[in-house]
């Protein structure tokens, strides 16, 4: 594959995995709207594992309490703010890898690969973002976190099985919802993306095991170097951000986004 494509294909999904405008919208969009070739499974691969780096080291010291609570958990004990961090987070990834399931085995995931899908989703989506940012008060913290938040939290990640909805677009929304402020909202939404991101890299190279390409494999290392850059580059900024600044940026951008691909899809 071309660098330049590599090049292209790691920067949108290091900076689109966790800011909420959808990576797998713009990545399906790439090679419609440029006439590139479609970057394959194993680069898809490459470039999650890439972004799944990013957030792990960002968030090391909360990803850090939830491994060393993991054992305690498969004991079943959840005497300690680890355990029921993994806990939690389990919870929340088990409605989107069932959804996941559905959709590849009924062939939904494919179906719903075009401009149309994608520019409705972008702007309905960040039209319910708006809402819930605007209306949402900001009462909770990460500490606040429960098993009936981490169940609704989950089945909003769910519909980012839509592309175009954005994984961490809408699990913000439903953190926003539910009283989370920006901050720790983003925060528990990108600690989701941790094993969510984990069960679309396995399922994704359980896929493409079997090529053995050298070739195939060193364009997925420099891909996975370049989304690890981009992605933290982008998650380090969009925390500092929010501090500030609410996420109507990001809601403008994908209306904008969504009335020009409604327009190319219906033209």
């Amino acid at each position: 594959m071309p660098l330049l494509q590599l090049l292209l294909v790691a920067i949108i999904q290091g900076i689109t995995e966790f800011l909420p405008v959808s990576s797998s919208g713009h990545l399906i969009l790439l090679p419609q709207l440029t006439g590139m070739e479609d970057q394959g499974l194993a680069i898809d691969v490459a470039v999650h594992v890439g972004t799944l780096f990013a957030v792990v080291i960002y968030f090391w010291s909360d990803v850090k309490m939830g491994l060393l609570g993991l054992p305690r958990l498969l004991r079943g004990r959840m005497d300690t703010p680890g355990a029921q961090l993994a806990f939690l987070l389990v919870i929340a990834t088990i409605p989107v890898i069932i959804a996941g399931l559905v959709l590849k085995v009924t062939g939904l995931d494919e179906a719903m690969r075009s401009i149309a899908v994608i520019g409705w989703t972008m702007l309905i989506f960040g039209i319910v973002l708006y809402w819930a940012d605007q209306k949402g008060p900001e009462v909770k913290t990460q500490d606040d976190w429960s098993l009936r938040d981490a169940v609704i939290m989950g089945l909003w990640q769910a519909v980012a099985l839509i592309p175009g909805t954005s994984r961490s677009g809408i699990t913000i929304t439903g953190a926003r919802q539910l009283g989370y402020t920006r901050h720790d909202g983003a925060k528990l939404a990108m600690l989701m993306s941790i094993p969510t991101i984990l069960a679309s890299g396995v399922l994704l190279a359980a896929d493409v095991a079997s090529e053995g390409n050298m070739q195939v494999a060193r364009d997925g290392l420099i891909a996975a170097v370049f989304a690890f850059i981009a992605a933290l580059l982008a998650l380090t900024l969009m925390m500092r951000l929010l501090k500030s600044v609410s996420f109507t940026p990001y809601v403008i951008y994908r209306c904008v986004l969504g009335v020009i691909l409604l327009g190319i899809a219906y033209s």
